[in-house]
């Protein structure tokens, strides 16, 4: 019985995926729910698994734009597993063939590896850098040309005066990669976008976290770290100022009485923006768990489009990456967004003297159609305030409590 695979909806609103990679090649045998494919849509980068066991034909390439619905690849389900000395003799045979190879000439050893054949999706690549498939060393099964072997190949050029490399590459960008883009595009465009900046002396939450982070750590197995602190300082300033917690439609703003955190996580797809739902609501202990889950999830790719999805203000940390400052792009519909930055000591006047603390810049970038230079600038002053006194305003005196010690 043959068994059509068809593209399952990764989410509400797409309408068709790409392929971005096959994980098995044509002919192979699969197991049930076996990851065959990832498969990215304007919104994330999924994981397509078999759904039943066979031999698998593909009926689309790396790169093809599909219909969600439409067919991918058929699964013979009666074919029978190959034997596992069948899978050993053809190594063995490899074996012997490459002991063969390794005492020919190297120009008979050229030869040889160039008999592979190229996939559909290396051959594309190779006919956009003008090569030929003869001039490549296939690291696939039988010496077959894959895909990331014609990416990495260099086209012969001409020796270069300079004695460097000169090797240029081509690759599509992902389907999630190119809808980042419209958006950010669209973004700067539809919006009257601004940013106000501050600065916040950390040593408070410094001395805090030197205090319980052990403790904290060993009694709830994630670390007291500075996101926590943050997200509440949003949120309590996002309840002063209702304004930045609300978007535009249209003709109409729409407000909320709940606060959903999107956090800016580095993925390997890229930047992904996981939601920390009703964060109002949420202890630092809370906090900390859904920060540490979310940012496994999309490192290990595992992040659902609903996991992506809402979201009413935005958090991004440039300065895990060493940014002093910058003008963060409005996370759309969203109508404003805080960056953090890296934390410098620099010296500060405290109490009418100059001292060293730990200082880092803060940037609030807001829509102006919704959001007034008053709400603006007083969000970030309210959320200045919390950080530098985080025990009053964000533990009501009671540092034990709030950390559950």
């Amino acid at each position: 019985m043959i068994l059509e695979m068809k593209v399952p909806s990764p989410g509400e609103s797409i309408t068709e995926v790409e392929i971005a990679q096959w994980l098995v090649e044509d002919g192979d045998y699969v197991e049930k729910d076996q990851p065959i494919a990832e498969v990215d849509s304007d919104k994330a980068t999924l994981e397509l698994p078999a759904e039943e066991s066979g031999i698998i034909t593909l009926k689309a390439e790396e790169g093809d734009a599909v219909a969600v619905g439409a067919v991918v690849c058929l699964i013979d389900m009666d074919a029978k597993k190959p034997d596992a000395d069948k899978e050993d003799k053809p190594k063995e045979e490899e074996k012997v063939t490459k002991s063969a190879v390794s005492n020919k000439p190297k120009e008979e050893i050229k030869t040889t590896y160039a008999s592979g054949a190229a996939s559909p999706a290396a051959k594309k690549v190779l006919a956009e850098k003008g090569m030929d498939a003869s001039s490549i060393k296939g690291t696939g099964k039988d010496g077959r040309i894959t895909k990331e072997d014609a990416v990495k190949a260099v086209p012969a050029m001409g020796t270069p005066t300079s004695g460097g490399n000169r090797g240029t590459s081509r690759k599509k960008m992902s389907m999630l990669r190119r809808k980042v883009a419209q958006r950010l595009v669209s973004v700067k465009n539809e919006t009257a976008m601004l940013t106000t900046f501050n600065e916040v002396n950390m040593q408070p939450i410094f001395d805090l976290r030197k205090v319980y982070k052990e403790d904290f750590k060993a009694k709830h197995g994630v670390s007291l770290g500075f996101m926590s602190f943050f997200t509440k300082a949003v949120v309590r300033a996002l309840e002063m100022y209702p304004d930045v917690n609300s978007m535009i439609d249209g003709d109409f703003k729409v407000s909320y009485d709940f606060i959903d955190i999107s956090i800016a996580v580095s993925g390997p797809k890229g930047l992904m923006v996981p939601v920390i739902r009703n964060a109002e609501n949420l202890t630092f202990r809370g906090i900390e768990s859904e920060v540490k889950r979310l940012a496994i999830r999309a490192r290990d790719g595992q992040i659902s489009v609903d996991e992506m999805t809402g979201g009413t203000f935005t958090i991004t940390n440039g300065g895990v990456f060493g940014s002093m400052l910058s003008t963060p792009i409005i996370n759309p519909p969203q109508s404003a967004i805080l960056g953090m930055h890296n934390i410098v000591q620099r010296p500060m006047a405290v109490n009418g003297e100059v001292v060293i603390q730990p200082i880092m810049y803060v940037a609030l970038s807001y829509d102006h159609r919704i959001i007034d230079g008053k709400e603006s600038v007083g969000f970030l002053v309210a959320v200045k305030e919390a950080l530098e006194n985080p025990v009053e305003l964000l533990m009501y005196n009671d540092e034990k409590k709030a950390l559950e010690m």
